[in-house]
């Protein structure tokens, strides 16, 4: 088996080598609300007409991300979709009896292959079964990483050997250096391998991040270090700093998005949860409010059996605390970034 400890350079070489919406009102309006894991206006006929038991929007939906290369909406919709199909199996039964060599069909299958698999104690063994539905997504659309982001997580909940792994790696970066999805899954499989060596993570983590663009999702890849270190807990000690560093890069990065853009909902949902457990209060209603209506199940289902609620009552708890700093002459409301070039907000497990 490969050490450990020599898998973090193989992934940062790979790493290397391949190489906005208008300012937000100081409360949040009635009608941005949020609710939990809300579809974005693509999904959403997709998810309508799917109840109606109709695929085709689906299809459609994942053939336009597929042509235009939009891997992160793309790997998005293949969650949801897959999360719809195993509630509704009739409906996916249909889509595969009616096109069953379609790419986002078998993109579908697998991610829904995965999920099936994964609350079983007989995990392992079952993810093992899964492997040819993976293998035809992959096949079916050669350019797509979504495929590979699905093998690295069946990898890691197969319990696959290190070399095995980064073959995987290499293969999804080979098709998208930056792809947010495909770092997560190496990060969570690098967290568990390590079993709390927490500087590894961090180190894939920084190095991949310094490695993309400063639009890319990877930037907010260090605070999903962080937020790792913070609620697992044991393992090696991170300095403090190395933690605000983390959430300062993934502010950064929220600042330089549109405001309300459900592609960021998730980092800031979770960059609000890593600054509230950090003490940065006032910088963590700022995220909550620039997540508009998109409240995400991550992390607050770590902190709570009531995920929305938990978010709902973190916002008012933390909105009332700076009302009443406000009020006593504190400095004033927390600051909300103004809107910059082209409507995006100035810079300043499975």
């Amino acid at each position: 088996m490969v050490d450990t400890m020599a898998l973090l350079p193989a992934f940062l070489r790979s790493s290397r080598s391949v190489r906005r919406a208008s300012r937000l009102a100081g409360r949040t309006s009635a009608e941005d609300e949020p609710v939990l894991d809300g579809a974005d206006d693509r999904l959403s006929p997709a998810l309508v007409a799917a109840g109606r038991g109709e695929y085709g929007p689906a299809a459609a939906l994942l053939a336009t991300t597929r042509s235009a290369r939009e891997w992160e909406d793309r790997d998005r919709y293949a969650r949801r979709l897959a999360a719809f199909a195993r509630s509704r199996p009739e409906w996916f039964e249909e889509w595969g009896a009616a096109d069953p060599g379609d790419p986002g069909l078998r993109l579908v299958a697998a991610q829904l292959a995965v999920d099936r698999a994964w609350p079983s104690p007989a995990r392992a063994e079952l993810l093992r079964e899964v492997s040819p539905l993976i293998t035809a997504a992959a096949r079916a659309e050669d350019r797509d990483p979504v495929p590979w982001r699905i093998a690295l997580d069946h990898a890691r909940g197969s319990r696959a050997g290190h070399g095995y792994f980064g073959e995987l790696w290499e293969a999804a970066v080979r098709r998208s250096p930056h792809h947010y999805g495909c770092h997560v899954a190496a990060l969570r499989y690098l967290a568990a391998s390590w079993r709390g060596s927490h500087r590894e993570c961090f180190d894939f983590a920084d190095r991949a991040a310094q490695d993309a663009p400063a639009d890319s999702l990877v930037q907010a890849l260090p605070v999903r270090a962080a937020f790792g270190y913070l609620t697992v807990g044991g393992g090696t000690e991170v300095p403090r700093a190395r933690l605000d560093a983390a959430t300062d890069r993934a502010a950064a990065l929220s600042a330089r998005l549109p405001a309300a853009d459900p592609r960021a909902a998730e980092t800031r949902n979770l960059l609000a949860c890593v600054l509230v457990r950090l003490g940065r209060r006032r910088e963590a209603l700022v995220q909550l409010r620039l997540t508009g209506p998109y409240a995400t199940s991550f992390p607050w289902e770590r902190e709570s059996d009531d995920p929305l609620g938990h978010f709902l009552r973190l916002r008012e708890e933390l909105a009332a605390a700076d009302r009443e700093e406000a009020a006593q002459g504190g400095g004033g409301p927390v600051p909300v970034p103004a809107a910059g070039p082209r409507g995006s907000v100035a810079a300043d497990d499975h």
